[in-house]
């Protein structure tokens, strides 16, 4: 445990620095900055960390197949209480900048330890509760699985106007071979249109504003078996 958790702190840095979420230190509430979550999509658990410090891991649901849950470093961005529903007793909401995505409770115990959800993070509601009033909102939450990052569901042709995770791991690659500049969103846009565009010359593959196999391949992001 503890040489994943130090491995997943320098993800979590170096995705933030990506992001210029290092600025944001200062103004993180009381708490938010010891505190620390990381899903594992691939086994559905949530895991709590409190200064370093393991304090409990919790059965989860993750998104399906066609309705990933987000991967990547994220914040608490705000708390909710009581919605009801599907969304249980509460709701812990991500700053995912691609889509509404939270952490919450659910009406449907039995989906627990399924990727069965439209994205979000389903818990027990007892367990959501008991989350929900031990992390602060700013806290960070690191999303990952095993394998490929951001492009962990499969590389799918990207167009514009697309959104998620492999999106935000195409900008990330774009950023670092200096064709993008600012922090990656995973929204596929007009900045990113022409950052692909100025790669895709340098590299001499055909102009267009599709993300195909060819461009993976040049952006050096492969699956391998």
């Amino acid at each position: 445990m503890g040489k994943r958790l130090a491995a997943a702190l320098a993800l979590v840095v170096i995705a933030l620095a990506l992001c210029g979420g290092m600025e944001e230190k200062s103004g993180a509430p009381a708490g938010a900055e010891g505190t620390l979550l990381i899903v594992d999509a691939d086994v559905q658990t949530l895991s709590l960390y409190e200064d370093g410090r393991h304090v409990k891991t919790y059965p989860c649901a993750v998104g399906a197949r066609d309705t990933p849950t987000p991967l990547g470093v994220f914040r608490i961005a705000g708390k909710a209480a009581d919605w009801g529903g599907g969304f249980g007793s509460r709701f812990l909401q991500l700053d995912c900048p691609w889509g509404t995505f939270g952490i919450h409770g659910t009406n449907k115990p039995a989906s627990i330890g399924s990727a069965v959800s439209h994205g979000c993070i389903r818990m027990h509601n007892a367990d959501v509760e008991e989350l929900y009033a031990r992390v602060p909102v700013g806290s960070r939450v690191l999303i990952e699985r095993a394998a490929y990052g951001g492009v962990a569901g499969g590389l799918r042709t990207l167009l514009p106007g697309d959104r998620g995770s492999d999106v935000r791991e195409v900008q990330t690659r774009l950023i670092q071979k200096g064709y993008l500049f600012g922090a990656p969103d995973g929204v596929f846009g007009e900045y990113t249109k022409a950052a692909l565009l100025r790669f895709k010359a340098d590299k001499g593959l055909p102009a267009s504003h599709e993300v195909d196999w060819a461009t993976y391949r040049a952006l050096g992001v492969l699956l391998f078996e």
